[in-house]
């Protein structure tokens, strides 16, 4: 038991350490932080969506820094094809002019993956991502590739400049274990940010974690006792999503055509036990589960034709959820 209780203040102490030296180059956005290092810490991926200029890339690469792992950056654009992202096999000669066939890896085999504007690729090239976010391993030709771990696809998408760009398939989303909605900077962080990023070279991130530490820190959270209790209630919250079920509250059944895959469920776990190490609590607490419920379900919900047109919110949606499971 001493040792969990090491191990857990050890993860809350690299999980603040992480954070504080994002906080140098990163002004405000705490929520948003911590939801990207939520997903590194349980091996999942996250979709960063909001305008341009708020800092979504740098974010991105700020992790890479602080992470002594390898980065890879896609920047997405119509004409990129699959053979860009996975790789392809090439005529090789060696030194004594033999030919042969070998593959030059694509920039998805990294740790971090940064794929920038993801919603800018074709559909054809957005799911050359699908094997590798689920599997962690790609298929080219007939020979399969394990990814090197630990893996982590961070993605970016503008939500409000349309022309040129492909919506991400329902399929894709699903494999996103947050979607984290990076809001406009405040007032003070605003003025912070002009004050460093205008005044010469800014703070530089020192390195916090290498992949043998990542990879023991998704191990701990994996071993994270989650309550009979803590797990009806998150299975009862995915159900109410679906707007067939009769707990699922009248927004539902009006706005949603199709609810959360067992996936956010899995999701909303994962991130509540990161939720927990963090605070130093070798347990997860309902208030973790409804803390991670929106960033992991927000994608999941498909609105049907009602719901578009009204404009309707995924988020005020599981908002009526989250208060239907208290009131019964």
């Amino acid at each position: 038991m001493a040792e969990v209780e090491s191990q857990v203040k050890d993860f809350r102490q690299n999980f603040e350490k992480m954070r504080d030296e994002i906080g140098k180059v990163i002004v405000g956005q705490k929520d948003i932080v911590e939801g990207v290092l939520v997903a590194v810490m349980s091996g999942g991926h996250v979709l960063l969506e909001g305008l341009p200029g708020l800092g979504k890339t740098q974010l991105i690469k700020t992790i890479s820094e602080i992470l002594d792992l390898k980065f890879s950056r896609i920047q997405c654009t119509p004409d990129l094809m699959p053979a860009d992202i996975l790789g392809t096999t090439i005529l090789a000669e060696d030194d004594k002019g033999r030919r042969t066939f070998e593959f030059q890896r694509g920039p998805i085999f990294g740790n971090i993956v940064l794929t920038d504007e993801v919603n800018r690729a074709t559909p054809k090239t957005q799911s050359a991502l699908l094997q590798a976010m689920q599997e962690g391993a790609v298929t080219v030709g007939n020979t399969t590739y394990a990814l090197s771990q630990p893996f982590f696809v961070l993605a970016t998408q503008n939500p409000i400049e349309l022309e040129g760009t492909y919506p991400l398939p329902e399929a894709q989303l699903d494999r996103f274990q947050l979607k984290l909605l990076v809001p406009p900077s405040d007032l003070d962080s605003l003025v912070t940010i002009l004050e460093r990023t205008t005044a010469g070279a800014g703070s530089k991130p020192a390195k916090t974690m290498n992949s043998d530490q990542v990879l023991a820190a998704r191990a701990l959270v994996a071993n994270v006792p989650a309550a009979p209790a803590v797990l009806k209630y998150v299975a009862r919250l995915v159900l109410a999503t679906h707007p067939d079920q009769k707990s699922a509250p009248a927004s539902v059944r009006s706005y949603v055509k199709y609810g959360s895959s067992p996936r956010g469920a899995q999701a909303i776990v994962l991130a509540a036990k990161v939720y927990a190490l963090a605070q130093e609590r070798y347990h997860v607490a309902i208030e973790d589960v409804q803390r991670a419920a929106r960033p992991a379900l927000r994608h999941r919900l498909i609105l049907n034709f009602e719901g578009e047109a009204a404009g309707i919110k995924t988020d005020a949606i599981l908002d009526d959820v989250l208060k239907s499971l208290q009131e019964s």
